[in-house]
């Protein structure tokens, strides 16, 4: 399921200083079928408005988002896409394997389906053992997992993750990673922002560097590898030093 952003722009009035403040401008980047495209960019760089509006949250002001060739604001849309935010609140009182099946519910799922999904999911999560007990008992870790399986009992074509190694334990965050590179297997289409780049260099198949609001550079694999090579006996990551570098205006997009 490919995403198309073309000329997109969006604005609001900040609720303390009462000034426009223009959150993505002029953004144009396509997103393919099948790949795990990484954004990053310090706070405030509009990551977080831009996937709003890829969910249909908030629309844009101008331009155009198509995914698989039709509107965010379809419900059609909608239904298949899977989406952990990043800083996640569900009804506390509800057990992991409650909030999933709310969740396939309302996604239109085949009844027959819904049980299996969600033991797969917990037992891939390493949550079984807790499935019954409600959220509140839970850690933050268990919470973000809970979250994941939420986000992928209806298994969705286009899967997007707001920092999903936040609260996370080593155990845990290997976890996701083996279930993002398995859900590519599947040819699933992921988005995937996060502030930890170790994980956006190890999973990503491009990347988009985002600050102020605009597309600052856009770095494919062959450009990982590369980089890779010349930073490699420096030990440096080549990866936080592009975004820094990109962030501070000393590249050129």
């Amino acid at each position: 399921m490919n995403v198309d952003f073309e000329q997109i722009n969006k604005s609001f009035i900040s609720s303390f200083t009462r000034k426009k403040v223009h959150a993505v401008i002029d953004l144009n980047l396509s997103v393919k079928s099948g790949e795990i495209f990484g954004i990053v960019g310090p706070n405030g760089a509009g990551k977080s408005t831009l996937l709003k509006m890829v969910l249909g949250f908030i629309k844009y002001d101008s331009g155009s988002i198509s995914i698989a060739g039709k509107s965010p604001m379809e419900p059609e849309t909608r239904i298949n896409m899977g989406y952990l935010p990043e800083n996640p609140y569900y009804y506390d009182h509800l057990s992991a394997e409650d909030l999933m099946k709310f969740s396939a519910t309302t996604s239109g799922m085949n009844k027959k389906n819904i049980q299996p999904s969600i033991d797969h999911l917990l037992k891939i999560m390493n949550l079984e053992h807790a499935r019954k007990r409600h959220l509140r008992t839970y850690s933050k870790g268990m919470t973000q997992r809970a979250g994941i399986c939420f986000a992928l009992v209806h298994d969705p074509d286009l899967i997007i993750f707001d920092e999903p190694m936040s609260g996370l334990d080593p155990l845990g965050r290997k976890l996701v990673v083996d279930l993002v590179l398995d859900l590519k297997e599947k040819g699933k289409t992921i988005i995937f922002c996060s502030h930890i780049l170790n994980d956006i260099e190890r999973l990503c198949d491009r990347i988009a560097i985002m600050d102020k609001g605009r597309l600052k550079k856009m770095l494919n694999r062959e450009q990982f590898f590369s980089e890779q090579d010349k930073n490699i006996k420096k030990g440096t990551s080549w990866l936080e030093k592009i975004f820094i570098d990109t962030v501070e205006n000393r590249v050129e997009q």
